[in-house]
């Protein structure tokens, strides 16, 4: 059973590019959030934040601006595993890391937005810093975790502490540059709905997710793995913008794999010294 364990988590530290962000010091920083936010709570497990990331990808991708920024300025075609792990630490470190670190985070994905600009498929302008363009990747981002924790999770979940982690992550989005960010669940639900008018399926956002669900992987569990992720993320996706994507195309994202609850267990008896419990530790310390 060692051996198991040993390997699973050796999976998810590939796939997040676990160690690169430092959790430990300094001793009692309680980050961003601290310890009794409803943020530590909701992205303390890989299984959920993993599929709530790549639903919230696959609803950034029907935004032609969006698309466009990954499209020119990203190397996704060669390097899924790297985006996916790029964004796994930036989330993790933004919620558990200190705040100096959390801050230094959130600069660097400044710095980046900066120099990231062109036009999309139909010769519209767009910017990465723009703040409309931020509020929706990050609408998209929450409404992906909130989904899959309320699924793996807690499907209890009051709408009063989901409130609260709306909330909260609004902290994250403003320091990005996203402005008139929705912080309820019903103002998100209405946000999404106003945003159909503006968002399309169309030949990239097909390419895009044809890379994402059949890229080359490096081990046979990450492939079957991967086929319950993108799965379970296009089941998760807000039902309007679902409806957006092709049934023959949901058929083949969905194919066989029905959502299930046993992967969330899995993966945190396999990763027993994850961001979040790092991060209470540290938390604690004096």
């Amino acid at each position: 059973m060692i051996d198991i364990r040993k390997a699973i988590e050796r999976n998810i530290r590939q796939i997040t590019g676990a160690g690169v962000i430092n959790f430990d010091e300094p001793p009692g920083d309680p980050g961003l959030f601290g310890p009794e936010s409803v943020a530590w709570k909701v992205h303390a497990d890989f299984v959920p934040m993993i599929v709530g990331g790549v639903s919230a990808l696959m609803t950034q991708m029907l935004h032609p601006l969006a698309i466009a920024g990954v499209w020119d300025h990203s190397n996704f075609r060669a390097d899924v595993m790297g985006r996916l792990a790029r964004t796994a630490q930036f989330v993790a470190g933004t919620t558990y890391a200190a705040r100096p670190t959390a801050e230094a985070l959130v600069g660097r994905v400044r710095q980046r937005h900066m120099s990231v600009a062109g036009k999309d498929a139909s010769g519209r302008e767009y910017r990465a810093d723009d703040p409309a363009l931020l509020t929706w990747i990050h609408v998209a981002e929450v409404s992906g975790f909130l989904a899959a924790y309320r699924t793996f999770v807690d499907p209890s979940m009051s709408e009063a502490e989901q409130d609260r982690y709306l909330r909260e992550m609004t902290v994250i989005a403003e320091m990005l540059g996203a402005r008139d960010v929705p912080v309820t669940s019903s103002a998100v639900d209405h946000y999404l709905c106003g945003m159909l008018p503006q968002l399309r399926f169309d030949q990239r956002t097909r390419d895009v997710l044809e890379v994402i669900s059949t890229a080359p992987v490096q081990s046979p569990v990450l492939g079957v793995f991967r086929r319950f992720v993108m799965s379970a993320g296009t089941q998760l996706m807000p039902l309007p913008v679902r409806d957006l994507i092709p049934p023959s195309e949901r058929h083949r994202l969905v194919g066989a794999v029905r959502l299930t609850t046993w992967a969330t267990p899995v993966g945190r008896w396999a990763l027993r010294n994850g961001a979040a419990s790092r991060a209470r530790r540290r938390a604690a310390a004096k």
